[in-house]
This record gives C-alpha cells, sequence and structure tokens, in this order.
C-alpha cells in the first residue's frame, strides 16, 4: 500500500533527530554533500551517513525522493532558503540557513520563538506562558486544567481560553499546512510534538549531563568548556515578565540551575589552575547573588588558594552585613569555616584543587 505524504510527514517530524533535520534541509534546498558539509561543519562521510539514516528512517529510495519529501512536509518552500550558505554567518555555516530549519523556543530570558529562521510573534503574554509550559514539558501531556492553574494560578478564567490558545499557537507555529504539526492533542492534554523544537533550557541540561560525564571521565577541560556553553545560552532573567505560578517557580529553578553552572565551572576552572578566570567569575556572581552563601564562600576559598587573605575576609565581612541586614540572620557554618580557613592563612598561594573543599 502507497505511503501517503500525512504518513511520510508524520516520519518527517518525530522520527528524525535534530541533526538529520538539518541533512535533509539542506538537501531540500539544493546543496550537494560537499556543500552541506561546509554549512554544517562536518566531514563528508558524516554528511553521507546522516543523509543514509535519513533515506532509512522515512523509506526514501534516494536523494532525489528526500528532496521531494522535505517540500512535501513543507520543511523546506519553493523559492525560500538559500542555495548556498551564507558567508560570515556562524549560524548559517551550521545549518546552512540564517538561524536554522525548525522551531526554536528560547524560554532563557524573554520567550522567544523562530520557525525557520524567521522571528514570530507568539501573542500576549499569557498565550507565551502557555507555550512556555508546553515547551518546559517536553515528555508528557499537559491537561487543560494544569494549564489554567500554571498560567492563572486562582484568577482562572470560565470558557475555553486555553483551547483558544491553542488554537492560535498552531497557526503561528505550524509547519506547512497542517495545523497540528507542532502542538500535538491527546486525551490527557495538549503538548509539544516530540523532537520538533529546540528549547535552550533542554539544551542546558543536555549540556550539563554531558559536563558531568566528562568530568567523571577526567577531561575537566571539556568539562568546562560545556558548562561555558549552557552559560552562554542564558539571555537574562529565565521566562522574563511571563505570568502564572509555573513561570515564577521555573524561574526560581533556572536562575538556581545558572548559578549552580557557574559554580561548577568555577570550580573546574580553579582544578584547571586558572585561578583569575574562577576568582573574575565568582566575584561577578557574589554580585548578583549578594545572599548567596556557598557563592560567597568559594569565592573566599578561590582568593585564599591565590594568597589574598585580606580580599577573602573582606568579602565575608561584605556577605555578613548584608546577612544580618536583610535577612536578620548569622553567617552559617560553611562561610564561617571559609572564615577560619582564611584567618589561618591555610591553602595560601596554592591556586588549585576542589574549590568545595574547606
Amino acid at each position: 500500500m502507497p505511503t501517503t505524504t500525512a504518513g511520510r510527514c508524520d516520519r518527517a517530524v518525530t522520527g528524525l533527530t535534530a541533526e538529520e533535520r538539518e541533512v535533509l534541509y539542506a538537501l531540500g534546498c539544493g546543496l550537494g554533500d560537499a556543500e552541506i558539509a561546509a554549512a554544517l561543519a562536518l566531514p563528508e562521510h558524516v554528511v553521507a551517513e546522516r543523509l543514509g539514516h535519513v533515506l532509512g528512517k522515512l523509506g526514501l529510495r534516494d536523494r532525489a525522493a528526500a528532496i521531494v519529501h522535505a517540500f512535501d512536509c513543507g520543511l523546506v518552500m519553493p523559492g525560500h532558503g538559500p542555495r548556498r550558505p551564507v558567508p560570515g554567518n556562524t549560524v548559517a555555516r551550521r545549518t546552512g540557513t540564517a538561524s536554522g530549519p525548525w522551531l526554536r523556543v528560547s524560554v532563557l530570558g524573554p520567550l522567544r520563538a523562530t520557525l525557520a529562521g524567521r522571528p514570530l510573534d507568539v501573542g500576549p503574554v499569557r498565550q507565551q506562558a502557555v507555550l512556555a509550559a508546553l515547551a518546559l514539558s517536553p515528555s508528557r501531556s499537559v491537561s487543560r486544567r494544569r494549564l489554567l492553574e500554571d498560567v492563572w494560578g486562582r484568577e482562572m478564567p470560565d470558557g475555553n481560553v486555553v483551547p483558544v490558545y491553542v488554537y492560535r499557537l498552531r497557526k503561528i507555529l505550524r509547519l506547512g499546512e497542517r495545523p497540528d504539526s507542532v502542538i500535538r492533542s491527546d486525551r490527557y492534554g495538549y503538548g509539544l510534538v516530540q523532537g520538533i523544537a529546540e528549547v535552550d533550557a533542554l539544551c542546558v541540561d543536555d549540556l550539563a549531563g554531558r559536563a558531568e560525564e566528562a568530568e567523571r571521565a577526567g577531561d575537566l577541560a571539556e568539562a568546562e568548556r560545556l558548562c561555558a556553553r549552557a552559560l552562554e545560552l542564558f539571555r537574562g532573567e529565565p521566562l522574563a515578565s511571563l505570568p502564572g505560578p509555573f513561570a515564577e517557580s521555573e524561574r526560581v529553578r533556572l536562575v538556581r540551575h545558572r548559578v549552580a553552572l557557574a559554580q561548577r565551572k568555577a570550580d573546574l576552572q580553579l582544578r584547571l589552575g586558572r585561578s583569575a578566570e574562577a576568582i573574575t567569575a565568582l566575584s561577578a556572581l557574589a554580585l548578583e547573588e549578594p545572599l548567596n552563601e556557598p557563592v560567597a564562600a568559594m569565592l573566599m576559598q578561590a582568593l585564599r588558594r591565590d594568597g589574598r587573605r585580606a580580599e577573602a575576609l573582606a568579602v565575608f565581612d561584605r556577605t555578613a552585613r548584608r546577612l544580618a541586614d536583610d535577612l536578620g540572620v548569622a553567617p552559617g557554618d560553611l562561610l564561617l569555616r571559609a572564615r577560619r580557613a582564611a584567618l589561618s592563612g591555610e591553602d595560601a598561594g596554592r591556586g588549585r584543587g576542589r574549590a568545595g573543599a574547606a
């Protein structure tokens, strides 16, 4: 029985990895293997391997059929997309387009969405909050009731506001002619089609996991590089200005995640003997988080190990004053131990070692 276009499109959306979709998109734009390799900064044999995976997963006989499939599914539109990568554009060199061939949702700052590199206006703030809730729930459906509670809290409206917002988002985000190509629905609620969107917060989780693996393997330089890449994805306050309990709780979680990543990166820099970089980063973080005792203690330890005992003690005094003035509390044991170590001159001038040790 012949495969329908709709069936093929379903597989294109859910069956391919992000890297394989990049290859399919570039092929649909008319690029040859060598041009795709240059655009994606890959060896040609890797391009050929990914193309083979695309053909196998989609049940296509050759690259000509893959090009037709890319057009059938709306991944490439006639008359759109460059015949050659744009020189000098780093994203273009990676993807063959101005900003990439699929949906990207960014929540690590004010919410942003792009489709095939084109910025989208996803509507009023509560509609944006619905999209954020779906984007940050990648492996499950979110019920209408849950979305109402997450986005409106105690001010839940009557009527069908959630289905209306989902309908509008589907119109804005759809790929090709299918309104449900990005947001699916089932008996449990709504969710993004698996694999269709790149969400920056999920990319941070992936990079953080890879950093942990690299650290366990003893590759501290790679772990530090991955932490730095994750931190670069933050553009300001996560989910800035979005309303509702979900956005508020996610803001807190993501800020904590960023601080933990910054601490891990600084710890790795210290263990790599790059104390000046670690102290600069920790000093900036301590100014952003003046009540964060672990950050202050880590900065004190870094300064102490660099032979800068007076500066370490000044950090203690500044943090202790803020804790007393703002919270009415005394420094905790972590800060007190860091102060004792600074007063005793322990580890002074060593400049290396794990920053978490007192």
